[in-house]
């Protein structure tokens, strides 16, 4: 085992695997690459829900550690105020205030009109106005501060 090591064979930090996977289940993500190096991980979430594994520059597809069932009952709970939750349009990054310290654009229970800025989603360093499509009350706020964000994504509930 350890003329492996010795010969090139890839060292794999299962914990950051681990990490890997329960970040995308905690943020609805589907998938992460990080790099490091000349070490790429990348894992990504199957149609079914399960978590698929790469390693670069030779990528092999391993499942993840299960997840809990409480992570499987979360996406039913996220859909049910999705029919009235505004959509992240892009890919990119959400931040629910102009700047950091800054009071938030739409906190629950505020008024917004249509066309009102809820929030901003950064993409490539370009800040992304968000606005309310409707005038109404914001009953939910599904997205945190700096959140990464895809598109299509609920992320915020305006009635």
């Amino acid at each position: 085992m350890n003329d492996k090591a010795e010969k090139g064979a890839m060292q794999v930090d299962v914990q950051l695997v681990r990490d890997l996977a329960a970040l995308l289940d905690d943020t609805n993500l589907t998938e992460i690459e990080v790099e490091d190096g000349d070490r790429k991980i990348r894992v990504a979430r199957k149609a079914g829900g399960g978590n698929a594994i790469a390693y670069a520059p030779a990528p092999v597809a391993a499942p993840a550690p299960a997840a809990a069932p409480v992570a499987a009952a979360a996406p039913a709970e996220a859909t049910a105020p999705a029919a009235n939750a505004v959509r992240s349009p892009i890919v990119g990054t959400a931040y629910l205030a102009a700047e950091p310290g800054a009071a938030p654009f739409a906190p629950i229970g505020s008024t917004v009109k249509a066309g009102d800025t809820v929030l901003i989603v950064e993409a490539m360093k370009v800040m992304n106005a968000i606005t309310a499509p409707n005038a109404g009350t914001v009953k939910a706020v599904l997205v945190d501060n700096g959140q990464p964000v895809e598109y299509d994504q609920p992320l915020i509930v305006i009635e």
